[in-house]
């Protein structure tokens, strides 16, 4: 999954590090960011930095990973979704603001949000007049219903989510527009202007799920398949000019994009610059030197560029709370975890306060998490603190784990093994100081490192996890839309359980959760989703099938000449790149 890849892998902090976070603003000697004045600490965090409506410039990127696609179909790293807006569009998409907000959805290519109806199953759009393609031909429904039904077509184009293809036809009929080019009755287009979508059952994030790029139009004469992610035909303010894979690609204005059919991206700058690197300490040392304005893939400065940063240019950096979530799931097929006072007595033995440490401290690691909804996603309570985790500033219960290991026949405590990926250093420290907290109240951890390109296959494997022992797999998630749906699903419902690439690791199989799910995803008022979503979450919690361990932050950086900088819960609390202007 996507979010899952995508989870930042941000590097543990050096004490140096988290005292320089401490109070003030920024240096007084800032050079860094290409000239001029920074806008100064968490100037882009629930607020504006730079606005701005100035056009014109080059707008650099740099990062050290490229796309799993620019194909928007087989596109899922979040930083590919939110660049995508550049030279994509969808039926709807977010709101152009900071923080919360950003998640409420505007029309894009339709002239309003859904006509829907009463039983919530039809969802019927009218695109507006005068959106073209890069070539200036029209953008018809046939071109957004041709890019959704792409999705079927896995055997060509897999990679990307589903999430439409499973709801419109959840008994698979459909081949795929490749082999039936007659298309889905699912989506129905009456008129070149109109698009018509029929549900089997009503899915309340529906219209969230349609804002994903993955969502976006495809004209059929143009799509050259495997292909197609070396140069994407643009339906939004962008064009591609050239591309290398793994180097790095250019964008210019699209001359057929008219402005004043989009009132969700300011399209600022004249060109789009990616530059791709293998080094983070060098990309590190390019935005530093203003070489470059902001990082690609919104991962978080690497210890050595962030120790720069925060005693030297505060006032350009920005300190945001994610979409992700690390956490320790415990896969009940490997014993004694499936057995809830062994799961328990391991939530209360684990000391938060020295993995919060071990990933950064709060700033370059992020608060200690409580419960497994981050605060990004509506339904999240702060309160929901069942285990007290935040209790005596996140030190592990010892009695509570004690009490916890006599109740489930180990009282002497047990062994077992924690696997954890070797790419990421915040998530092999946390495991390391899990071990510690943990032998102290008699549980033995052995730590057991796996690649984590392979995971799906390693950890998302049953039989691999039982065969190794796996009683506990320390990972992170993030939302693929912001709902508990767009995050949830695939770790808490039954339906979700799968021999390989399996992310439900717990393999929750818990018919109450599974009816949650259903109250809530049935449930079109968002807040009275966000509530039942919420209840979830808690029924999670109260089965101890997961250790919450931090809600990730970042700490990114923004260019002295970058304008209309704010990070948004639409994207997990990334930059909005659509509004990025520059000096």
């Amino acid at each position: 999954m996507r979010r899952a890849a995508a989870v930042a892998s941000f590097a543990a902090a050096t004490l140096l590090v988290t005292t320089a976070c401490g109070g003030g603003g920024g240096s007084k000697d800032n050079k860094g960011g290409g000239g001029g004045k920074a806008a100064g600490f968490n100037a882009g965090v629930e607020k504006i930095a730079n606005p701005s409506d100035k056009k014109g410039g080059t707008l650099k990127f740099v990062g050290v990973q490229d796309a799993d696609s620019w194909d928007t179909t087989m596109m899922y790293y979040g930083f590919a979704f939110d660049f995508a807006r550049y030279y994509s569009r969808t039926l709807v998409s977010y709101t152009a603001a900071p923080g919360q907000k950003g998640i409420e959805l505007q029309p894009d290519l339709a002239k309003a949000k859904a006509t829907v109806s009463p039983d919530g199953l039809t969802y019927t759009y009218e695109l507006k007049d005068g959106i073209k393609w890069e070539d200036g031909k029209e953008i018809t429904a046939q071109d957004v219903k041709y890019g959704i039904e792409r999705q079927w077509a896995q055997e060509a184009l897999s990679g990307g989510p589903v999430y439409l293809r499973d709801i419109l036809d959840p008994e698979k009929k459909f081949k795929g527009p490749y082999k039936d080019p007659k298309g889905t009755e699912a989506i129905q287009t009456p008129t070149d202007k109109k698009i018509v979508f029929k549900l089997p059952k009503a899915n309340g994030d529906f219209e969230q799920i349609l804002a994903m790029a993955t969502n976006s139009p495809v004209r059929k004469d143009k799509d050259t398949k495997t292909k197609y992610a070396l140069k994407p035909f643009s339906s939004g303010p962008y064009k591609f000019d050239s591309y290398s894979p793994n180097k790095g690609l250019k964008l210019s204005r699209n001359p057929s994009y008219d402005p004043k059919t989009d009132g969700l991206r300011k399209a600022l700058p004249d060109n789009i610059e990616v530059t791709l690197l293998t080094n983070a300490d060098e990309r590190d040392k390019r935005l530093i030197n203003g070489d470059a304005d902001l990082d690609l893939n919104q991962r978080g400065m690497a210890t050595a560029g962030r120790t720069t940063a925060l005693k030297q240019h505060k006032d350009n950096l920005d300190n945001p709370q994610t979409g992700f979530i690390s956490y320790v799931a415990f896969p009940q097929s490997v014993k004694p975890f499936d057995n809830i006072h062994c799961r328990k007595a391991v939530i209360y033995g684990a000391d938060h306060k020295s993995v919060q440490s071990a990933r950064g401290g709060p700033v370059a690691g992020g608060d200690i998490a409580v419960n497994m909804l981050p605060p990004v996603v509506p339904g999240y309570d702060a309160n929901d603190d069942q285990y007290g985790l935040r209790t005596n500033d996140g030190a592990a219960n010892a009695a509570k784990a004690k009490e916890e290991l006599k109740a489930c026949g180990q009282p002497n405590g047990f062994k077992t093994t924690l696997a954890v990926r070797n790419t990421d250093e915040s998530d092999k420290k946390s495991a390391e100081a899990l071990q510690a907290s943990l032998g102290k109240v008699g549980i033995q951890v052995e730590i057991d490192q796996f690649n984590g390109a392979e995971g799906s296959s390693i950890v998302g494997n049953q039989k691999r996890v039982v065969k190794e022992g796996y009683g506990m797999v320390l990972y992170g998630w993030g939302p693929d839309f912001p709902s508990g749906q767009g995050y949830g699903l695939p770790l808490w419902h039954s339906d979700y359980i799968l021999e390989n690439g399996n992310n439900n690791y717990a393999l929750i199989n818990d018919k109450k959760i599974d009816e949650g799910f259903a109250k809530a995803i049935a449930e079109r008022d968002p807040a009275t989703a966000a509530k039942a979503y919420g209840e979830v979450n808690k029924m999670v919690m109260e089965g101890a099938y997961y250790l919450p361990l931090a809600n990730i932050k970042a700490v990114n950086w923004r260019s002295d000449r970058l304008t209309n900088v704010y990070a948004t819960d639409a994207f997990s609390g990334w930059y909005d790149f659509a509004q990025l202007g520059v000096k």
